[in-house]
């Protein structure tokens, strides 16, 4: 398991949850053991496969969270190229990105970094289909509405209720799926120790040893992730040091 990390996402960008000081300290703290690479910015040609001039305007006049939005999707992209190479891979990255749509974003996100990382491997015929797993706590509709009506990419967000119900819900759906490869939009705000107050550590360690298992099953092995939410401090380094154990 290879993790795509840059020391500039642990600035404070914004005054949001997802760009909180200590958030990626956190996580990085829990993962000693895994090798880390350093990604590149994302270029505007990348991005442009997802999102619309005037959006792109827009998070430019930003200004500085826009270098740092590039760098989170230059994260996925790497993580994403990583994993059809056969290396599993994770993007730590922030800003998150499943709440960007084309033109318009929200969310604590700005670029789609899952959208933009797959729709590039599309576009360069590296896979023809894809399957997103989005466990976070909140819907990535822009996720949904960037592959809306497109049959190459299932884009798929389990909703249940309660715990057990939720993680058979996973293994459910995955069973039933085929695809090329499948990238993981992973936010661990569901856990029972933040916002969601639903999933246990165990669980997303039991989750990555599905999409594994899926993986192994369907595509060559070819999976990776990219963090979404996730807003403990606390917990967030375990949750996803669980998540990578079981995916590795």
């Amino acid at each position: 398991m290879i993790v795509v990390y840059h020391p500039r996402y642990t600035e404070v960008y914004e005054s949001d949850p997802a760009a909180a000081a200590g958030r990626m300290e956190a996580i990085v703290k829990e993962l000693g053991g895994f090798e880390f690479i350093e990604p590149e910015a994302a270029g505007l040609d990348d991005i442009r496969l997802c999102h619309t001039a005037s959006h792109i305007g827009y998070v430019q006049r930003y200004g500085y969270v826009f270098e740092v939005a590039e760098l989170a999707a230059g994260g996925a992209l790497l993580a994403a190229e990583m994993a059809v190479k056969g290396e599993s891979a994770f993007g730590l990255i922030r800003p998150p990105g499943h709440h960007a749509s084309p033109d318009s974003c929200w969310g604590f996100c700005f670029f789609n970094n899952m959208a933009i990382a797959v729709t590039r491997l599309i576009e360069q015929r590296k896979i023809k289909t894809a399957l997103i797993l989005d466990f976070d706590l909140h819907f990535g509709d822009g996720t949904a509405n960037i592959f809306g009506g497109n049959p190459d990419v299932i884009y798929f967000h389990p909703e249940d209720g309660h715990r057990q119900e939720f993680v058979d819900h996973v293994e459910r759906f995955l069973g039933q799926c085929t695809a090329d490869i499948i990238g993981v939009s992973a936010g661990f705000d569901r856990h029972i120790e933040d916002w969601g107050r639903l999933l246990t550590t165990e669980d997303y360690q039991t989750m990555g040893r599905q999409v594994k298992e899926f993986a192994i099953r369907n595509c060559g092995g070819r999976r990776f992730g990219v963090l979404e939410g996730g807003y403990n401090h606390d917990v967030l380094g375990r949750n996803v040091r669980a998540f990578l154990e079981g995916m590795e």
